[in-house]
C-alpha cells in the first residue's frame, strides 16, 4: 500500500502530481465551498418559513402587530412636518410703543405713521425706526422724526392672525438664519438617530428600540409645547427627530420579521398609508388652530396611549434566535399560535437551536469587512439617495411656484395613499425589482417634462409635479420593503439605519441646489441620478417569495477567511480537546480529521480525501 501511495507522488508522472495537487487545492478551498454549500442550504429550508405557517400566516397576533403600529405612523407623519406650518410669515415692524407716553390716544396707524420711516414705494420700513425724542405730541407732528436705527424695543406684527414662532421668538430683521438652523439641526437629528437607533434595535432588541423611540418622542414631541426660548425648541427638534426615524427603523424591522410573504409588503404598505395620514392630519389641525403652541398640544396629545405598547409589543422570534434566547422564542411563537388559535408541531419547535456560527455576533464593521455586503449597501443608498432628492425636490418647486401651504401638503397627502396602495397590487405581481423600475421609470419621464416646461404655466407644472410625487411616493414604499427583505436579521435595523443616511443627504441637497442653482438644474440632476438609480437597482437581487436572511453566512463569497472561521469549522467535540499544549502537527491533523467528518457523503470527495489521507500516512512510514 505504501508503494502504491508513493508510486503515485513520483516526479516522473505528471498526471499523478496534478491530482495532488488539484487535492490539496480543494482541501485548502474546503472551508469556502462547505460554506457556499450552507448558505444555499439556508436559503431553501428556513426555519422560520413553516413555523410561521403553523402560527397563521395573517391570523389575529399579526394584525394586531400591523395595527399598533398605525397611531405611532400618524403621528410620526405630523411631527416630522409641523415646522412648515410654525414658521408662517409674518411682516414685522419696531416696537414704538414710546410715543404712547406723549400720545396715550393714537390709533395703531397713527403710531405708524409717526414713528416708522418709509420705503421709496411708500411702505413702512420693517428694521428701522425713528429714535425717541422728549417732545410733545404736538411738536412731533408738526416738525416730524429725523433720525433712525435699527429696533430698539423688539418687533411689533400688527397684521398677524395667528401665533407662530416668527412672532413668537422675533426670527425677523437679521434673524431669518434661525429658520436655516431649526432646519439643520432637525437634519442632524435625523442622520444620528439612523446610526443610533439602528445600533440599538440590532443590539437590544426591536422590542426596547421602539419603546425607546416611543419614550423620546413623548417627552421632546409634545413637550416642545413648552419651550420658553428657540435654543430650546431647536433642542427638543433634534431629540423627536432622532425618535421619529428610530421608530421607523425599529418598527419596520419588527414587522418584516413577523410576516412573511405578501402579508409583509401589505402590512409595511399600509403602515406607510397611515403616515400620509398623519400629513393630512396635520394640514387640518394647523389650518384650524392659530397657536402654535395649541398646535403641538392637540397633535402630540395621541402618543401618550402609547405606552400600553409596553405590555402588547412583542419582540422579533427571529431576533431573539439570533441572539442565543431560543427559549424566549419558542415562548413568544407559542403565545402567538395560542392568540391565532393554532398549535405549533413539537418537532418545528425543535428545529430551532443556537446558532452554531459566531458570524450572529454582527456588527457594524462588517459593513466594511464584508465586501459582498458592503456593495449591496452602497447600491441601496444610491437608490434611496435618488428617491429623496427627487421627492423633496418636487415638494420645495411646488413652494417656489407659489402653491399654498395647506393645499400643497392636502394634495401630497392625497395623492400618496393611492401610490402607496398600487404598491400591492405591483409587488404581487411583478415583484420588487420591477415595480421599482416601472415607478422610477415613470418618475424619469416626469423629470423630463418638467426640464421643459420649466417657465410653464403654474397649472401644467402642478399637475406634471403630483404625477412625479405619486411615482416616488410608490418607488420609496418598494424600496422601503426591498431594502428591509434584503439585510440579514443581525443587522437589518443598522442597515436601515446607514441607508437612511443617504436617504436624508438628498434632502439636504435638493434645498440647496434649488436655492443657488438656474431652474434647470435641479431636475437635470434628478433625471440623471434616477438614471442611475435604475442601473443600480438591476444588481439587486429579487426578495418576493424569498426567505429572509437571518445571519451574515448569507453573505460568504467575498469574505475573508480567519482565524475565527477556520475554529468555527471545527466541532465542539473537537476544539474542546484540542489544548495549547499541542503540538502543530497534532492540531492540524485534528483540524483535517475535523473537516472529514463535517463532509457530506459524497463519493467523488470521500474517494479523493481518503487517498490524500492515505498519501500523508505514507510520508511519516520509516
Amino acid at each position: 500500500m505504501a508503494e502504491e501511495n508513493n508510486s503515485k507522488v513520483e516526479p516522473g508522472s505528471q498526471d499523478t502530481s496534478r491530482n495532488v495537487n488539484q487535492r490539496e487545492t480543494s482541501m485548502q478551498s474546503h472551508s469556502w465551498f462547505e460554506k457556499s454549500l450552507r448558505v444555499i442550504d439556508v436559503k431553501k429550508g428556513d426555519k422560520f418559513a413553516p413555523i410561521l405557517d403553523a402560527v397563521g400566516q395573517f391570523g389575529t397576533f399579526q394584525r394586531r402587530l400591523v395595527a399598533l403600529t398605525f397611531i405611532p405612523n400618524i403621528i410620526s407623519g405630523f411631527f416630522l412636518f409641523v415646522d412648515q406650518f410654525v414658521l408662517e410669515a409674518q411682516k414685522p415692524y419696531c416696537n414704538t410703543s414710546w410715543i404712547l407716553a406723549v400720545g396715550p390716544n393714537l390709533s395703531e396707524a397713527e403710531q405708524l405713521n409717526l414713528t416708522l420711516p418709509r420705503e421709496p414705494n411708500g411702505t413702512f420700513q420693517t428694521c428701522r425706526m425713528y429714535l425717541p425724542v422728549s417732545w410733545d405730541l404736538d411738536s412731533i407732528i408738526q416738525f416730524g422724526l429725523n433720525y433712525t436705527d435699527t429696533c430698539q424695543d423688539g418687533w411689533i406684527y400688527p397684521g398677524a392672525k395667528r401665533r407662530s414662532l416668527i412672532n413668537e421668538f422675533d426670527l425677523v430683521c437679521g434673524r431669518e438664519l434661525y429658520k436655516d438652523t431649526m432646519h439643520t439641526t432637525f437634519v442632524a437629528g435625523l442622520l444620528t438617530g439612523c446610526f443610533m437607533f439602528g445600533l440599538i434595535s440590532d443590539k437590544m432588541g426591536r422590542y426596547p428600540a421602539t419603546l425607546l423611540s416611543l419614550l423620546v418622542l413623548t417627552v421632546f414631541g409634545f413637550g416642545t409645547a413648552f419651550v420658553n426660548s428657540f435654543n430650546l425648541y431647536l433642542f427638543f427638534r433634534f431629540c423627536a427627530s432622532q425618535a421619529l426615524v428610530g421608530y421607523a427603523i425599529s418598527s419596520m424591522s419588527l414587522v418584516t420579521e413577523w410576516l412573511g410573504g405578501e402579508h409583509r409588503a401589505h402590512g409595511i404598505i399600509l403602515a406607510h398609508c397611515f403616515f400620509d395620514v398623519g400629513i393630512l392630519f396635520l394640514t387640518g389641525l394647523a389650518y384650524s388652530i392659530p397657536h402654535w403652541r395649541l398646535l403641538f398640544l392637540v397633535g402630540g396629545l395621541p402618543v401618550f396611549p402609547l405606552i400600553f405598547y409596553i405590555w402588547i409589543l412583542p419582540e422579533s422570534p427571529r431576533w431573539l434566535v439570533m441572539k442565543g434566547k431560543v427559549k424566549e422564542a419558542k415562548e413568544l411563537l407559542c403565545y402567538a399560535a395560542a392568540v391565532n388559535n393554532r398549535t405549533i408541531p413539537l418537532s418545528l419547535l425543535d428545529e430551532l437551536q443556537l446558532p452554531r456560527k459566531k458570524t450572529t455576533t454582527a456588527s457594524v464593521l462588517d459593513f466594511y469587512s464584508n465586501r459582498q455586503l458592503c456593495m449591496m449597501t452602497l447600491v441601496l443608498s444610491v437608490v434611496w439617495f435618488t428617491s429623496s432628492y427627487g421627492y423633496f425636490t418636487l415638494q420645495i418647486t411646488m413652494k417656489e411656484i407659489g402653491v399654498n401651504i395647506y393645499l400643497r401638503q392636502v394634495v401630497f397627502g392625497l395623492m400618496e395613499v393611492p401610490a402607496r396602495l398600487c404598491c400591492i397590487f405591483l409587488v404581487d405581481q411583478v415583484g420588487r425589482k420591477w415595480s421599482l423600475a416601472m415607478t422610477l421609470l415613470q418618475a424619469s419621464l416626469v423629470y423630463l417634462v418638467l426640464m421643459f416646461i420649466p417657465a410653464g404655466p403654474k397649472s401644467t407644472m402642478v399637475l406634471v409635479i403630483m404625477l412625479g410625487q405619486f411615482s416616488l411616493a410608490a418607488t420609496a414604499t418598494v424600496f422601503f420593503l426591498h431594502t428591509a427583505e434584503l439585510f440579514p436579521t443581525v443587522l437589518r435595523s443598522t442597515g436601515l439605519g446607514l441607508v437612511t443616511l443617504s436617504s436624508v443627504a438628498g434632502a439636504m441637497l435638493s434645498l440647496t441646489i434649488i436655492r443657488h442653482g438656474p431652474s434647470i438644474l435641479p431636475f437635470f440632476l434628478c433625471l440623471v441620478s434616477v438614471i442611475m438609480a435604475l442601473g443600480f437597482s438591476s444588481l439587486l437581487p429579487e426578495s418576493r417569495n424569498q426567505p429572509l436572511c437571518d445571519s451574515l453566512e448569507h453573505f460568504p463569497h467575498l469574505r475573508n477567511m480567519s482565524k475565527e472561521d477556520v475554529s468555527d469549522e471545527i466541532p465542539d467535540d473537537v476544539s474542546d480537546d484540542m489544548s495549547a499544549d499541542v503540538s502543530p502537527e497534532a492540531s492540524r491533523n485534528a483540524i483535517l480529521n475535523a473537516q472529514i467528518l463535517r463532509l457530506d457523503l459524497h463519493p467523488l470527495t470521500k474517494t479523493a480525501l481518503k487517498e490524500f489521507r492515505g498519501q500523508e500516512e505514507s510520508k511519516q512510514e520509516p
